[in-house]
């Protein structure tokens, strides 16, 4: 295996149940020790819980891939309130700039929702404004789903399912503008990638980066050359010469 994905409900806990306290930067260290492993991602970490040492841990460990994955879920601080969130705009937006401040490399994923019961016109440009803003290098955004025996379902004013979705078109709208720019922000670069499969009719391997987590983020494609033996898992190196909408061409180096 060389690469380990770490997800929980709340990873950045993790250890808050096994030893009361929140261990997450010494079990990356741990982690970090296993022979044959290179790459260690981490999903699903609250932005509140992003502490010092776990910045510090991502940013001098080489194993652990700089790339956070931070459910932020909306950014206006209304709608952060109802849903009981622990963060507030002003907060998200130091919170991101001390991480890209600390590790000038790191890929941001983040997942939105829009339509959440009382999201008004003016919590919606917030939004959108701090998706702008932001840049987020990867982005997922959902329409609120209203879920029986929830306090949100009782909330008032639901919102109507056409403006659900509407709005989370907007969004993805907006981030895909985002994303092409940052696809081709990366043409030049050398990067490490893994190889998760293989396209015959182009002689091509189907890679992945540090960028991307497996399923949900781009790929980087790759000619094979004339022998193409390596493995789905193996690694190579390539240098980033095109982008193609959300996913990156390279050369072998």
């Amino acid at each position: 295996t060389k690469e380990l994905i770490l997800v929980a409900q709340e990873t950045t806990l993790y250890g808050v149940d096994l030893y009361g306290r929140k261990c997450l930067p010494e079990l990356l260290t741990k982690l970090s020790e296993i022979d044959g492993l290179e790459w260690i991602r981490i999903l699903y970490c609250y932005p509140e819980e992003i502490t010092e040492e776990l910045i510090e841990t991502i940013r001098d460990n080489p194993k652990i891939v700089h790339y956070l994955d931070i459910p932020i879920q909306h950014a206006s601080d209304h709608i952060l309130k109802n849903m009981h969130r622990r963060t507030r705009e002003a907060e998200l937006r130091e919170r991101i700039a001390t991480l890209r401040r600390e590790i000038p490399d790191i890929a941001l994923r983040t997942t939105l929702i829009t339509g959440f019961p009382g999201e008004t016109e003016e919590d919606f440009e917030i939004l959108k404004n701090f998706v702008r803003e932001m840049r987020f290098d990867r982005l997922g955004v959902f329409p609120y789903s209203q879920e029986e025996d929830t306090p949100a379902a009782e909330m008032k004013p639901q919102i109507p399912e056409k403006l659900k979705h509407e709005r989370q078109d907007e969004i993805m709208k907006l981030q895909q503008g985002i994303a092409f720019e940052k696809a081709r922000e990366q043409v030049g670069r050398t990067l490490r990638v893994i190889i998760v499969g293989y396209d015959p009719e182009h002689n091509e391997y189907l890679c992945r980066s540090y960028m991307d987590n497996p399923d949900i983020d781009s790929l980087v494609y790759v000619d094979a050359g004339e022998y193409h033996n390596e493995l789905s898992g193996d690694m190579i190196s390539c240098r980033i010469v095109d982008a193609d909408g959300y996913d990156l061409i390279g050369e072998r180096i």
